[in-house]
């Protein structure tokens, strides 16, 4: 099932948020790389809840008929990445984030404002 990115993007917010998700973050990164299209980074109060975001996530698009290309991290818990191709989602145990800071290394990026354009209804 053809899915767009920022329809992909967003479905991967959503179930996140379901997961009690912190401080999402959605990067478009279209206009800047090639690799993907989008950045979405999210963090967890602990590596079980890192875990879980992640497993909520890969079910969601699973059911729509996506699977990912690539994931890392599952095991710790710590920092857990999944490449869906044209969205990469960054799963963050918060000191690992801060330590990280790929907002940062990202500040050129545009932010999708998840209050206005970026309706995960």
């Amino acid at each position: 099932m053809a899915t767009d990115s920022r329809t992909k993007s967003l479905l991967c917010l959503k179930t996140a948020i379901e997961k009690k998700a912190l401080n999402p973050v959605l990067l478009e990164l279209k206009e800047i790389t090639s690799f993907t299209d989008y950045f979405l980074l999210l963090s967890g109060k602990s590596d079980r809840q890192v875990q879980a975001i992640a497993q909520g996530i890969e079910e969601a698009l699973k059911k729509k008929g996506i699977r990912h290309l690539g994931k890392e991290g599952m095991t710790g818990g710590r920092w857990i990445l999944m490449d869906y191709e044209d969205v990469v989602v960054h799963i963050f145990l918060e000191p690992m984030r801060k330590f990280y800071d790929l907002e940062g290394l990202w500040i050129d990026a545009p932010r999708i404002d998840l209050q206005k354009g970026g309706s995960i209804g």
